[in-house]
C-alpha cells in the first residue's frame, strides 16, 4: 500500500512539474489495477474545488461525485464507488471552481487522440501525401457515449522529447494543464482540446530527453501564425472555402504549360502598395487593387515573394517560420483564399515563392526542435548556411523531406495556388556553396553534388506533377546543372521552368555599358541563344536585380535622361521578343527612378511624368502583342521557333532574327525582330524576310506614345523579292535610335 501510495505521488509530482511522460494514462477517466474501480485524475491549477458533473436527458446538469483534493497545488482525484453502478467508463464533465467563479467544463483526458496507425506508418516511412491533414491543429468532432464535443487535436512531431505540453492562452500558457501524448511511441504527440476552436493560440513546451526545457515552440505545421513581433501559431478555421473560381480551373493546363504565354508580375505584397498611414493592406484589399492593375497590364501571371509566415520584414519572406501558414501582416488564411479566388476569376494565374532550402535559427522556429538537430544538420559544415545565417534542411531525413513537400503541395490543395518558384537552389544542390576547402563534407562518392538534395527536388516535382499535372515548378537555378527542367525519367530536376539567369546578367552587363563600347560586348546579347533551348527558361528581371545598392532598372542605363529610357524600353522589347517566359519585378514596369525599398510602398506618383508613363504603355503593349502573338511564345524552348537573321552585325550594334509559329516555319505568322542598341538612326535598312507581304509595326519602343522620338515605318514596307539573310526576300525599313521594332506581315 505505502509503495502504491508512493508511485501515487510521484505521478501526481510528474504531472505537476510537467515531467510526466505518460500523463494521459493517469489523468481523466481510468480503471485502477488493483482494485478495479474506475478512478479520476484531473490537475486543475489553485482550484478551491472539483466536481464529476453529468447531464441528465432533460439537461439538467447534475453532480455525481466532489473530487479529493489530494495536493494542495491543484491535484484533485477520486475512486468511483462501484456500488453506486459506475463500474463502466461515461461520459462526464468537470465543474471546477475558484473562489467565487464555477466554470463546468470538458477535461481533455476523456478523449484518446484519433491518429490511425496506418498515417503513423506513413509519417514514420516519409510519405504521407498530406500530413498537414494529421499534424497540427485540426478542427474535429468527437463523439463518445452518444455525446459529440467538438474541439482541435493538436499534433507535432518530436520523437526525442521526454515531454511535450500544449500551452496557450485558453490555459494560461501554463504546460502542466495539457500534457500531451507520445502517440503509440511514435514520437507524434497529440491531444484533443474540447471546445478550443479558431483564433486560439497556442504553441508547444517541450523539455529534451534529460528533462531540460526548451524555448517555447510554434507550430511548425500551423495553418496560421500570430502578427510579428508575437509568435505564436493560432487555430485556423479548417471548413472549406467557397470557391468561386471552377472555370480558370477547367482551363489551367492550357495557361500553364510551356507553349503557352506567360508573362509574371513579380510582387512583394507588404511594398506594392501601403494605407495612407504607411501600413500593410489586407490581402482582401490588396485583391482590389493588384488583380485589376496586373490584368490591366496585361500579364498572365502574379508571382508573390514568399507569403509563408516568417519573423523579420527585412528578410522579404525568405528566412520562413511557417511554411503552411500564409503571413499574417495581411490578414488570415481566409483572407489569402480570397485573394487567390479572386486571381482566378479575373483570369490570372498566381505563383508563390517556396524556400526549402534554409530556414532561421528564431527560438520559436525548427532550430533544435525537440532539443536535438531534428529539422537541420547537426554539423555546421552541411547543417549552417554562411550566406543567410541560417540553418539547412536534412534532405535525408525522411520526415523532413516529407515535410518540406508537403509544405509547397499544401499551397496548391488548399489555396489553389498554379505553380511553385523555387528559391535559391543553387545552394541545395551544391555541397560546398560559399563555402572554402575544409568548409564542406564530400558525398558519399566523394563529390560536390548534395544528392539527398537533388532526390528530395526530384520527389517534389514527381509528386507536384503526379497530383496537380495542370501547374508548374520553377527552379531559381543560377548553374550549369545540367536538366533543370528535364523529366527526372531522363535523369533531370523535374522543374517545369529554369530561370535563365546567365541571359540575364550577360544582356544587363551589356545595356549598362555605354553606347559608344557595345560594339566590343556584342556577344552579350547574342550568346544566350546558344544555350537558349536546353532548358525551358524563364527571362528573370527579378526584385534581385533593383536593391541591395543596384539601383533601380532605369538607373542602370547609360546616357541623359531620354538615352536612358530609350534604352529601356528598347531592353524590354528585346526581353519580350526573346525566347523565353517573362518575369517583371514590380515598379520595373514603370521605370521606378530608386531601387527597390521593402519598408515602403512603390513611386505611384512618378507616373505624372511622361517618361515612366510611356515605359508603362510600352509594357501593356508589350504584354499584349505577346498573348496575342503565337510566334512570339509558342516554341520559346525549341530551337525550331528561332532563326538569327543577323547577330554578327557589333559595328552598328544592331541584332535582327525570326521568331516561328508552331508547326508552321516560313509561315505568315512569323515576326522579324530589330534591336539598335546605338542612338544612330538608319533609314532604309535592309531585312531579311521569310516570305513576300506587306510588313507592319507589332511593337516600336520609339513610338511618341511611349516618350520616344517617333521616327516609325507608319505604313508599314512591303517586301522585295531580293534575297537577303538567307531569307528569299528583303524590306527596307527605318530603324529608330536606341529602338526594338517588332514586325508582321499584315493579315488580308
Amino acid at each position: 500500500m505505502v509503495k502504491s501510495m508512493t508511485k501515487f505521488t510521484d505521478q501526481i509530482n510528474a504531472i505537476i512539474n510537467a515531467q510526466h511522460c505518460n500523463a494521459a494514462a493517469f489523468l481523466g477517466l481510468h480503471r485502477d489495477s488493483e482494485s478495479g474501480y474506475l478512478v479520476i485524475n484531473t490537475f486543475q491549477a489553485d482550484a478551491d474545488s472539483v466536481e464529476i458533473v453529468t447531464t441528465t436527458k432533460n439537461g439538467v446538469t447534475k453532480v455525481l461525485a466532489k473530487l479529493n483534493k489530494v495536493d494542495d497545488r491543484g491535484f484533485f482525484s477520486k475512486k468511483l464507488d462501484a456500488n453506486k453502478g459506475r463500474k463502466k467508463p461515461f461520459t462526464y464533465q468537470l465543474k471546477v471552481t475558484h473562489g467565487e467563479d464555477q466554470q463546468i467544463i470538458d477535461d481533455a483526458f476523456a478523449f484518446t487522440p484519433n491518429i490511425s496507425d496506418f498515417d503513423l506508418h506513413l509519417l514514420t516511412q516519409g510519405d504521407h501525401q498530406k500530413p498537414y491533414k494529421i499534424l497540427g491543429a485540426q478542427a474535429q468532432q468527437y463523439s463518445q457515449f452518444k455525446r459529440t464535443v467538438t474541439g482541435t487535436r493538436f499534433c507535432v512531431w518530436a520523437p526525442n522529447a521526454s515531454h511535450v505540453a500544449l500551452i496557450s492562452d485558453f490555459n494560461h500558457w501554463d504546460g502542466r494543464r495539457h500534457p500531451m501524448t507520445n502517440v503509440n511511441h511514435s514520437g507524434y504527440w497529440a491531444i484533443f482540446i474540447p471546445n478550443v476552436g479558431v483564433g486560439s493560440a497556442y504553441k508547444f513546451e517541450i523539455k529534451d530527453n534529460s528533462g531540460n526545457l526548451l524555448a517555447h515552440k510554434a507550430d511548425p505545421y500551423a495553418e496560421q501564425g500570430q502578427y510579428r513581433p508575437d509568435t505564436a501559431s493560432i487555430v485556423a478555421k479548417n471548413q472549406p472555402y467557397a470557391w468561386q473560381d471552377q472555370a480558370w480551373l477547367a482551363q489551367r493546363a492550357q495557361r500553364n504549360n510551356r507553349h503557352a504565354p506567360i508573362s509574371i508580375y513579380e510582387v512583394h505584397l507588404g511594398s506594392w502598395r501601403r494605407s495612407t498611414n504607411n501600413e500593410f493592406l489586407n490581402y482582401r484589399d490588396i485583391a482590389d487593387q493588384l488583380i485589376p492593375y496586373t490584368v490591366e497590364m496585361g500579364f498572365t501571371h502574379l508571382q508573390l515573394m514568399p507569403v509563408s509566415e516568417y519573423p523579420f520584414d527585412g528578410s522579404w519572406g525568405y528566412q520562413p517560420i511557417g511554411l503552411f501558414a500564409p503571413t499574417a501582416r495581411f490578414g488570415t488564411k481566409v483572407d489569402f483564399q480570397y485573394f487567390v479566388d479572386k486571381c482566378h476569376q479575373a483570369n490570372l494565374g498566381l505563383l508563390i515563392d517556396w524556400v526549402p532550402g534554409h530556414f532561421p535559427s528564431d527560438d520559436h522556429g525548427l532550430a533544435t526542435f525537440d532539443g536535438t538537430h531534428l529539422y537541420e544538420h547537426a554539423d555546421p559544415r552541411q547543417g549552417y548556411h554562411p550566406d543567410w545565417n541560417t540553418l539547412i534542411y536534412n534532405y535525408g531525413r525522411v520526415e523532413v523531406a516529407n515535410f518540406l513537400r508537403a509544405s509547397a503541395l499544401h499551397w496548391l490543395d488548399t489555396y489553389h495556388i498554379d505553380g511553385i518558384r523555387v528559391d535559391a537552389v543553387a545552394s541545395m544542390l551544391y555541397l560546398d556553396y560559399s563555402r572554402k576547402a575544409g568548409e564542406w563534407i564530400p558525398n558519399k562518392d566523394g563529390g560536390r553534388e548534395n544528392l539527398e538534395a537533388v532526390a528530395f527536388l526530384q520527389r517534389f516535382n514527381e509528386e507536384l506533377y503526379n497530383q496537380y499535372p495542370d501547374c508548374f515548378s520553377v527552379a531559381e537555378e543560377s548553374t550549369s546543372w545540367a536538366g533543370v527542367s528535364r523529366p527526372t525519367s531522363d535523369g533531370g530536376l523535374g522543374f517545369g521552368f529554369k530561370w535563365n539567369m546567365g541571359w540575364m546578367n550577360d544582356t544587363l552587363n551589356y545595356i549598362q555599358r555605354e553606347t559608344i563600347h557595345r560594339k566590343h560586348h556584342h556577344n552579350e546579347m547574342t550568346f544566350g541563344l546558344v544555350y537558349a533551348f536546353d532548358e525551358n527558361f524563364i527571362l528573370p528581371i527579378s526584385h534581385d536585380e533593383v536593391v541591395h545598392g543596384k539601383g533601380s532598372m532605369i538607373a542602370k542605363m547609360p546616357g541623359d535622361a531620354w538615352q536612358k529610357f530609350a534604352n529601356l524600353r528598347a531592353y524590354y522589347a528585346f526581353m519580350w521578343a526573346h525566347p523565353g517566359k517573362k518575369l517583371l519585378f514590380m515598379g520595373c514596369e514603370f521605370a521606378q527612378g530608386k531601387e527597390w525599398n521593402f519598408d515602403g510602398e512603390l513611386d505611384w506618383q512618378q507616373l505624372d511624368i511622361h517618361w515612366h508613363s510611356g515605359v508603362q504603355r510600352l509594357i501593356k503593349d508589350l504584354n499584349n502583342v505577346y498573348k496575342n502573338t503565337p510566334a512570339l511564345y509558342q516554341l520559346d524552348c525549341e530551337q525550331d521557333g528561332f532563326e538569327w537573321l543577323d547577330h554578327k552585325n557589333s559595328e552598328q550594334s544592331i541584332i535582327s532574327f525570326i521568331r516561328y509559329e508552331q508547326n508552321d516555319m516560313h509561315s505568315p505568322q512569323a515576326v522579324m525582330v530589330i534591336c539598335n542598341f546605338t542612338p544612330n538612326t538608319h533609314h532604309n535598312f535592309k531585312v531579311g524576310v521569310p516570305v513576300a507581304g506587306q510588313y507592319i509595326e507589332l511593337i516600336n519602343s520609339d513610338l511618341k506614345i511611349y516618350s520616344g522620338s517617333g521616327l516609325s515605318n507608319t505604313n508599314g514596307v512591303t517586301s522585295q523579292e531580293v534575297p537577303w539573310q538567307n531569307q528569299a526576300h528583303s524590306i527596307d525599313i527605318t530603324i529608330p535610335p536606341l529602338s526594338t521594332l517588332i514586325l508582321a506581315i499584315k493579315e488580308c
